[in-house]
């Protein structure tokens, strides 16, 4: 490797670190600035208990109903998945992503593929399609929150529908790809394979490589009864974050300053699922941003109340994010160590020297 490559390399590396960084703070600034965090934190001190409590099971509920959705589409690929490596494993992806972004979907995949013996290009295929389907179901609930709000929504959040129509026109200029990826496969597969050969065999391997991933993903989801599942727990699933988002309101005694209601905490879950998808760990930043514009702008809470619920609830996922994958790591090794396995640990997982169905 000539130097120039290695200092393309580094280079490359600075800024996949630094970017994300960047980014938080930005959106930080833009979240906070204005407000009286003295004021925001004193409206944390005085927490309610019970809806905090109530708050947790959600949140362990929205998570588990995600893992059972899953189970359903890795169906055809193996029966008998165990819920607690699917639940484990979804947990461990949210953890890992609050530290790097995105790289959780990564280990969701490697780890569940380890654990229970599966390809993990094929897991990670499922994962491919599960994020597909989360684009859509959230594309959709955003456009029921347009549909439900007393006044115009665009006008309120001027990105909103370039995003949607940009979103929207991404999913179908997908699903027709992959109406014609899974017609014809081995037509598409050479061809894609041939034009990037011309590049260099390295991007012929990955490309390659993300075909066959992402086509194993889609060949997973089989029956009209896994499918009818599938989408029963999306829907079950979306319900469960706007429950957790409007129990989020009494925990602070939001409702004090006049009624909530659970439309509400739907227009804010779908809006503020968009700053989930900005690649900053655990969504720092773009989630506080725009939960603090939709409860100032379109429900008139104070910034101070607006920030408060903003980090709140951001740290109690962030933390239970956390906790629960050191947990089930811890656990899962105990499991393998009394049937004679190595532990597992972050880099353990890439080792492809075991075998793979």
């Amino acid at each position: 490797m000539t130097s120039d490559n290695v200092n393309n390399n580094q280079l490359t590396k600075v800024v996949g670190y630094t970017f994300p960084i960047l980014i938080t703070i930005l959106f930080l600034y833009v979240a906070f600035r204005g407000v009286n965090l003295n004021e925001s934190f004193s409206i944390i001190a005085k927490s309610s208990i019970l809806p905090l409590l109530l708050y947790l099971i959600v949140f362990f509920l929205s998570h588990l109903a995600r893992a059972i959705r899953w189970k359903f589409i890795v169906n055809s690929v193996k029966k008998d998945v165990s819920m607690f490596h699917l639940f484990g494993s979804v947990m461990v992806s949210y953890g890992v992503s609050c530290v790097v972004p995105r790289l959780g979907e990564l280990y969701r995949g490697l780890f569940l593929g380890r654990w229970e013996g599966i390809s993990r290009s094929t897991i990670i295929g499922t994962i491919v399609v599960e994020r597909i389907i989360d684009i859509a179901a959230f594309a959709f609930a955003a456009l029921i929150s347009v549909s439900i709000f007393q006044v115009n929504l665009y006008d309120k959040i001027i990105w909103l529908k370039t995003s949607l129509i940009i979103g929207f026109s991404l999913l179908f200029c997908l699903t027709i790809f992959l109406v014609f990826l899974v017609k014809f496969r081995e037509s598409f597969r050479n061809g894609l394979i041939k034009i990037s050969k011309k590049f260099s065999d390295k991007i012929a391997n990955r490309v390659k490589s993300i075909f066959d991933t992402l086509l194993s993903g889609i060949s997973s989801i089989r029956g009209t009864k896994n499918i009818f599942f599938i989408f029963v727990w999306t829907i079950l699933l979306l319900l469960l974050y706007a429950l957790n988002s409007y129990v989020g309101f009494y925990i602070l005694g939001m409702d004090s300053s006049g009624s909530v209601t659970f439309k509400m905490a739907w227009i804010l879950m779908t809006i503020s699922s968009f700053g989930v998808m900005i690649p900053t760990p655990g969504g720092t930043g773009p989630y506080h941003a725009i939960s603090i514009l939709v409860l100032t702008q379109l429900f008139l809470f104070s910034n101070e109340i607006s920030a408060a619920y903003a980090i709140l609830t951001h740290f109690i996922n962030y933390m239970l994010f956390i906790l629960s994958t050191l947990l089930f790591i811890f656990i899962v090794n105990r499991q393998r160590e009394k049937k004679g396995l190595k532990k597992e640990t972050f880099l353990s997982v890439f080792n492809l020297n075991t075998e793979e169905k």
